[in-house]
């Protein structure tokens, strides 16, 4: 089974690479190391997409932040994402999101953005596996440091009791942050964040995930979400080094460690969990794994 989530993450690594050139079956078989039928299998198996599916999902959202952001006329959009047309581009990205893209770039909308989950999460999810491999190798270095949040808003959508990420799948979905990354004037990334006892509602989840907003944010809020008033605060923020993708596990379970075994009064300051919700920005292998905490200085 670990050879065939590898063999799934090698696709999904070639095509976040070549979402601009041309992606034939015989490309993706030929880099998981199994033939096209088999490929494919595993590919939907692990991603719930054949690879076809898959590639057009990312495509059509990589370009919607294209004409969000970058002004840039739909027809060189739909051309530098391998639509052989205006038309065809329309046609996808219309049946995608609901939206023609003309309409999208004049009033940037949220959308439902396609937000892949690596084989590896959906390996770890159906072991049940929700923090990694406890017996994790000799800790590497975590770089620390202490950053100021200003007042911001917070734009979340609860859930009912989820503590993690993998509960909270399992009870909202796991798109919500492809929605969450489509919101124009974000401060940051979207977060997961664990939400300390003041902002959390009776029968709602104690996980959630969010994006933080300036104060005079304006723009719409997506259905089923809501914005509310976070203070400023310092977080603790903890980053691990670079992992393989097959390591993602164990790199969390490294960094929740440190967290758990950092003393923070050596350094001036408390732990203050009550003060702002406690995140985690998305894993990704080549950045490390980065959490926070928020924190209080100590008066002397």
């Amino acid at each position: 089974m670990r050879e065939q989530v590898e063999a799934v993450q090698r696709m999904q690594t070639y095509i976040e690479s070549h979402l601009r050139e041309e992606i034939t079956l015989d490309t993706l078989a030929e880099v998981a190391g199994y033939v096209p039928e088999h490929a494919c299998r595993l590919f939907k198996k692990y991603t719930g997409l054949s690879p076809l599916e898959y590639v057009r999902a990312r495509r059509l959202s990589r370009a919607a932040l294209e004409l969000r952001d970058a002004r840039k006329r739909v027809l060189d959009v739909a051309l530098e994402y391998a639509f052989g047309s205006h038309e065809g581009f329309t046609r996808a990205f219309s049946s995608e999101f609901g939206i023609s893209p003309k309409r999208y770039r004049e009033t940037a909308p949220p959308l439902r953005l396609f937000q892949p989950r690596s084989a590896y999460h959906t390996y770890l999810r159906d072991k049940g596996d929700k923090k990694g491999d406890d017996s994790v190798e000799k800790l590497q270095t975590v770089f620390v440091q202490v950053i100021q949040r200003p007042a911001r808003k917070f734009i979340l959508q609860r859930g009912i009791k989820a503590e993690d990420y993998m509960e909270y799948c399992g009870e909202v979905g796991c798109d919500v942050w492809g929605v969450l990354e489509s919101l124009k004037g974000a401060l940051y990334e979207p977060i997961g964040a664990w939400l300390p006892e003041k902002l959390r509602r009776p029968g709602t989840s104690e996980y959630v995930q969010g994006v933080e907003v300036p104060l005079d944010y304006d723009g719409p809020i997506p259905d089923g979400m809501e914005i509310i008033d976070l203070e400023p605060c310092h977080m603790m923020v903890f980053q691990g080094p670079p992992y393989p993708e097959e390591k993602m596990g164990e790199a969390i379970s490294a960094v929740w460690k440190a967290i758990d075994e950092f003393n923070p009064t050596l350094y001036g300051w408390q732990w203050a969990d009550e003060d702002a919700p406690r995140f985690q920005l998305a894993p990704i292998g080549e950045r490390g794994y980065i959490e926070a905490r928020p924190v209080k200085e100590i008066r002397r």
